[in-house]
């Protein structure tokens, strides 16, 4: 039996020697805000990302605009991948981009943005241990710098360096017995920054650890740099360093796009994970006080080998709080509350069970050590405008010796360990290339870690194989092509069979993919693929999102084959190839009207570029669009562009449909998702609207939040109600419609007496993937048997008239996630079961209305689901 943890309980400890050592403190004795009773992760607003697609992304990039100048040595310009067999250091002239003197972080004294391309350069300069590549661009089109820092090497080293990474994970059992990675390999160590713009510091701490390391002549660093490639993204997001937010330019929270992908920062944190393979990583935030250092309370991700993990991760936890707490800072002198480590001081609140945070992601990537680092003094959102720059800078700064604290213990420990990090990074490879199974942790098998109880215990039962079939077999083929892709682009291996073949008694026709769940990283493929798992029991409370299945969101049929009669002989005769992209799924039917079903965000894309063109296009009774022969040529255009294939047919439409001008009030991530799918989006709110809004320009307003009828002055509601009832849209005499999602949606459809129809809310922090049943037609029609909820909503007390079109599942709708009663008893699973969770219908005024209990875009993640929205959306305009 574990020892229980209590709520929160921290021990001071001394500082021990450092590394490198810690920069001094300077400020002012100054008590930060009072502490929460436990650090809650600020969630930010619910948000949402574009397809994966094309292949494996390589490395790093270098854009043209730091295309090398004046450094014989440095990169050239162009987009090509930097090759990691070329030698250290690798220079890169970087741009300035123009002074802003608007960028937010020089309020607090520390680096604007602008400054970092000269600073970078200038570090460059100091010797041969510094190295520069732009790893990418972010959404608002800023590069994003990587830095490594390491002792020099020849091509021929960095060569072999690579050897050994890649044997590594192709062949982990021969990489454990290779004397040269015992001897020479170089622990990939990586320090993300800034992940959220409006927590600052690790950027500048990073930046003066690079500079220490450059400049350094002591054998400690010399011995450090040879053993080590430390990689640093100096900041992960520029826009929101800018702005002074938490989110990118396009209002992402970055730090929950892990397993989406759907933002270009996110991605290129992907393609560092993929191609340095870290071994130990950090993440450096705030605010939360004291420093919180990982590892997590439970529930722990079960797909990971967490005994590993465990033992290595809180060990440099350790490390690092002694290091944290040595500096000094004191709550009566500087109201720095002692370090706190979550899987030591708490029960429950801070988990690391949705691969969607940086640190958790990267464990599946390889890291044995990875963690999430909260600095404690908050300088950013009221206290930024409300502080004086005084305090403000002497917070940050405080801030900054901690993270640099961090960092050093972190390297440290990295030396001191590196025999057995590799080891275990290995031995991480190697049971999942063996298939075999999970270590449960225990005191036993992780000696030196306290507390370690059945709370902690988090395995699964890996399968054989998943199957992504062709043919009759697969929902959507322009899904399974994006889930392959995606899959591919998260370093999984994929096969595609060139024969067909029978795998567990069932027939799979040639060009279905096989993926082999003896693979390194089975645990990130399990994670995407799998069902996942209802926790509701295990735990009172979740810190953010607990299901996530793109097996069953992305809108492809995957088959799991949990046991193989025949064993691995049977695996081993599927013929085929490992593959970098998925086969091209956009074809045309040679003669005939042709059908496009409306399944995937790809083909509202496309139905949608052709009505823009004039096209007109035709609904059929199921909901799916009916293309006259006429534009055949303009839908090859867009098989090939989206992926999407176009049927022949001899159905005829009863109806319609048009170019949809959506007025949306709603959060980032539905946003970017409608904009995917080629809708024309304005987006709205109480303020827009009371400023005078022409309608005449929009078919439908789309509302989830941001928009409440009763903040609609009484000018505003008359253009609003001309719009859903009386035909504002130049007097044609057309109305208007309405598409509303979750309690903000459903709100304003009662407010606004449009469809009759009773919102019940289940509990607010449930969240995950459910059963539902579908009605078919023109909402519905071919839609997955699953959905995602967050926050449920069901819908009772239906007028005459009002259509269900989608229900949730009788008995527990709830397939994986975390969905409890409210504590007065109601709101659980079961008081949703069987009730409707999509309904629509016709206003008494003529407005179409469609009101969503589910959450089919939310942050951009449940891409199966997006075509439920898109029709919806056609149908009311």
């Amino acid at each position: 039996m574990g020892i229980p943890r209590p709520l929160l309980l921290t021990t001071a400890v001394t500082a021990g020697a450092l590394l490198l050592a810690p920069l001094p403190a300077s400020a002012a004795p100054v008590r930060e805000d009072a502490p929460r009773p436990h650090p809650v992760r600020e969630s930010g607003p619910r948000e949402s990302g574009p397809r994966e697609s094309g292949p494996r992304e390589s490395g790093p990039r270098v854009s043209a605009a730091s295309a090398a100048r004046t450094d014989p040595t440095a990169t050239g310009g162009g987009t090509a991948a930097l090759p990691d067999g070329r030698g250290y250091p690798r220079r890169t002239v970087l741009d300035a981009p123009p002074e802003n003197p608007a960028d937010k972080s020089v309020k607090l004294g520390l680096a604007p943005y602008h400054s970092l391309a000269p600073r970078l350069n200038a570090l460059q300069k100091l010797g041969d241990r510094v190295s520069v590549e732009v790893a990418g661009r972010s959404a608002g089109g800023h590069e994003l710098y990587l830095v490594t820092v390491t002792a020099p090497e020849s091509t021929r080293q960095a060569r072999e360096q690579r050897r050994m990474r890649e044997l590594i994970e192709s062949a982990p059992a021969l990489a454990a017995k290779d004397r040269s990675i015992k001897s020479s390999y170089k622990t990939p160590v990586f320090i993300n920054n800034n992940i959220h713009g409006n927590e600052w510091e690790g950027t500048d701490a990073a930046l003066d650890l690079i500079e220490e390391l450059a400049k350094a002549k002591d054998g400690a660093t010399a011995g450090l740099l040879s053993s080590n490639r430390i990689y640093l993204n100096i900041t992960a997001n520029p826009d929101g360093r800018i702005a002074g937010t938490r989110a990118n330019s396009n209002g992402f929270d970055l730090n929950r796009d892990f397993i989406t992908g759907s933002q270009p920062e996110s991605r290129a944190v992907r393609r560092i994970a993929v191609d340095k393979q870290p071994a130990v990583m950090l993440d450096l935030h705030g605010y939360v006080n004291g420093t919180l250092i990982e590892p997590t309370t439970p529930p722990h991700g079960e797909n990971y080998e967490y005994d590993l993990f465990l033992k290595n991760a809180y060990a440099n936890a350790l490390g690092m709080e002694k290091a944290v707490n040595g500096l000094g800072y004191t709550p009566e002198k500087d109201g720095v509350s002692p370090a706190v480590i979550p899987f030591r001081d708490q029960r429950e609140g801070w988990d690391d069970w949705p691969p969607i945070f940086t640190p958790q992601y990267m464990a599946f990537q390889g890291a044995v050590a990875s963690h999430t680092v909260e600095f404690p003094m908050r300088v950013n959102n009221s206290s930024y405008d409300s502080l004086p720059v005084s305090e403000l800078r002497r917070r940050s700064a405080i801030n900054k010796d901690i993270a640099g604290a961090a960092m050093r213990a972190t390297l440290e420990w990295s030396v001191r360990n590196r025999t057995s990090i590799v080891a275990d990074q290995i031995e991480t490879f190697r049971r999942g290339a063996a298939g075999e199974a999970q270590r449960p942790v225990s005191e036993e098998s992780v000696p030196g870690v306290p507390g370690i109880g059945p709370e902690d215990v988090y395995t699964t039962d890996f399968p054989r194989a998943y199957v992504i079939p062709a043919g009759a077999g697969q929902r959507s083929a322009t899904a399974a092509a994006r889930l392959v892709d995606h899959l591919v682009a998260n370093d999984v291996r994929v096969r595609r069979a060139s024969t067909g073949f029978r795998l567990a008694g069932t027939w799979y026709p040639a060009g279905s993919y096989v993926v082999d769940m003896h693979q390194a990283k089975r645990g990130l493929a399990n994670v995407i693929l799998d069902a996942g798992r209802d926790i509701s029991a295990d735990v009172s409370t979740m810190y953010d999102i607990s299901g996530w299945s793109l097996g069953l969101l992305w809108g492809a049929s995957v088959d799991k084959v949990q046991r193989l009669g025949g064993g691995s002989a049977a695996l081993a005769q599927v013929r085929g190839r490992t593959v970098e992209a998925a086969a091209p799924a956009g074809s045309v039917s040679p003669r005939g009207d042709l059908r496009l079903p409306l399944d995937t965000p790809e083909e509202l894309a496309a139905v949608n570029s052709l009505l823009a063109q004039g096209v007109r296009v035709r609904r059929a009774a199921d909901g799916a669009a009916l293309v006259p022969s006429s534009a055949r040529q303009r839908a090859a255009v867009l098989a090939d562009r989206h992926g999407v294939a176009f049927t022949a047919t001899k159905e005829k439409g009863a109806e319609a449909l048009h170019r949809t001008r959506v007025a949306a009030a709603v959060t980032p991530g539905e946003l970017f998702a409608l904009r995917e799918m080629g809708f024309d989006v304005v987006p709205v709110s109480a303020a827009t609207l009371n400023a005078g809004f022409d309608w005449s320009a929009v078919d439908v307003l789309y509302v989830s939040t941001g928009l409440r009828y009763e903040a609609l002055d009484a000018a505003a509601r008359t253009a609003l109600d001309a719009f859903l009832g009386s035909g504002a849209r130049g007097g044609s005499g057309a109305r208007g419609g309405l598409v509303a999602l979750g309690a903000g949606g459903a709100a304003f459809n009662a407010a606004a007496g449009l469809l009759p129809a009773t919102a019940v809310a289940g509990n607010g922090d449930a969240n995950g993937v459910v059963r539902v049943v579908n009605a078919g037609g023109t909402v519905t029609g071919g839609a997955p048997a699953h959905s995602f909820v967050y926050s449920p909503l069901w819908f009772t007390g239906l007028g005459a008239g009002v259509r269900v079109d989608q229900s949730y599942g009788t008995g527990n709708p709830l397939v994986s996630g975390h969905w409890r009663a409210k504590e007065d008893g109601t709101g659980a699973p079961r008081d949703a079961a069987g009730r409707a969770s999509v309904v629509s219908g016709t206003s008494a005024a003529g407005a179409r209305v469609t009101l969503f209990g589910t959450e089919p875009l939310f942050r951009d993640h449940p891409k199966g689901l997006f075509s439920q929205v898109g029709r919806a959306l056609l149908a009311a305009g």
